[in-house]
């Protein structure tokens, strides 16, 4: 069973000690550097992803100061736990923790052009791309009610 927690001394260095593979570190921020942004940007919101009490990964969100707008800044399974699934189900966790909130109806995420593998997760959760390239990501959009 997926869940997300919070980050605490308990689990920090676990968390902090997850990692992707070295073809993929290009892609995403190390969980320190996330946690760091998150205590200099208090609106980010790390997570970590947790299948029963096993420490698989990260999520970070945030209502974005900018825009106002819900945005997904990090998404990172460990290389030992890719390709089972983790991924989609953190995010489909994630996104159902976003929709909660009735005051806002989109989800923005934002990613590297050549993560393929991104692009395909996101698409199959029902992201679009909105035509936007910030910081040379590709922006997808999700909608809700």
């Amino acid at each position: 069973m997926i869940d997300l927690r919070v980050i605490d001394k308990e689990n920090f260095l676990t968390i902090i000690n997850l990692s992707v593979g070295e073809e993929q570190k290009s892609f995403v921020a190390s969980n320190a550097v996330s946690i760091a942004q998150s205590k200099v940007q208090p609106e980010c919101i790390p997570l970590a992803v947790y299948d029963g009490e096993t420490p698989v990964g990260f999520v970070m969100y945030c209502i974005d100061t900018e825009d106002n707008k819900y945005w997904i800044y990090r998404l990172m399974i460990d290389q030992r736990y890719q390709s089972k699934g983790y991924g989609q189900h953190a995010m489909k966790k994630l996104v159902s923790l976003i929709q909660q909130d009735k005051s806002h109806h989109v989800i923005y995420i934002s990613f590297e052009p050549e993560n393929r593998r991104a692009e395909m997760l996101y698409r199959n959760l029902g992201f679009t791309q909105d035509g936007r390239i910030i910081d040379h990501e590709i922006v997808y959009t999700l909608e809700y009610e």
